[in-house]
């Protein structure tokens, strides 16, 4: 029996195929610079017309509402069992907001007042009968004790919070009070001096 031998030209050739690598005319390598950096013009174009308006209009600074802090702190005193803060600032200070917050979420009930200084800048009043350590430390936004500062008489601790804002912390007759904000440390003295003035009935 005659083995049949297989027939050249029929052989597949398994070799793999040769990798065409394409060569760019000098113009087609222009133009396609030309057109990236085309799209990179475009891109830098959009987003310099986006931060204009941006760069224009900064975020407004907290616009006074001007709350009676004594008539919703004479509502809130029955829930309280205490007074609730409510001082007498001089000209150029306003409220923003007085509540009473129960202390759901923490188990601290608290008396809070938001206060707008003749600076445009923010300071947060809490008061409360029933601080604790976590507590406290939650409340000035998770910060750290950089020292002591005297206001109204009393000596307050002073505190640097992870945000960059100033807080002023004390125990004035039986009441813890929490300053908090982005003011001047000589705005927090007002506030604290008056503070502290309605506490001990001066």
């Amino acid at each position: 029996m005659s083995e049949t031998q297989p027939d050249p030209k029929q052989q597949i050739n398994t070799s793999e195929p040769e990798t065409v690598t394409p060569v760019l005319t000098g113009k087609q390598a222009k133009r396609a610079n030309a057109t990236v950096m085309g799209m990179l013009i475009a891109t830098g174009l959009t987003l310099a017309l986006c931060l204009v308006p941006v760069l224009m209009n900064p975020a407004p600074k907290m616009q006074a509402r001007d709350v009676d802090v004594a008539a919703v702190a004479n509502q809130a005193a029955g829930d309280a069992g205490y007074s609730p803060l409510a001082p007498e600032l001089p000209e150029g200070w306003t409220a923003n907001y007085a509540r009473w917050n129960t202390g759901s979420n923490d188990g601290v009930a608290t008396w809070e007042v938001g206060y707008l200084t003749p600076s445009t800048e923010f300071i947060k009043l809490v008061q409360t009968d029933a601080a604790n350590p976590t507590w406290l430390y939650q409340s000035t936004g998770d910060s750290t004790v950089a020292g002591e500062r005297p206001a109204g008489g009393v000596t307050w601790e002073l505190r640097d919070s992870k945000n960059g804002e100033a807080a002023m912390v004390a125990d004035v007759e039986g009441q813890t009070v929490v300053l908090s904000g982005s003011a001047d440390l000589s705005e927090f003295d007002v506030l604290a001096e008056h503070v502290v003035r309605e506490l001990r009935g001066n």
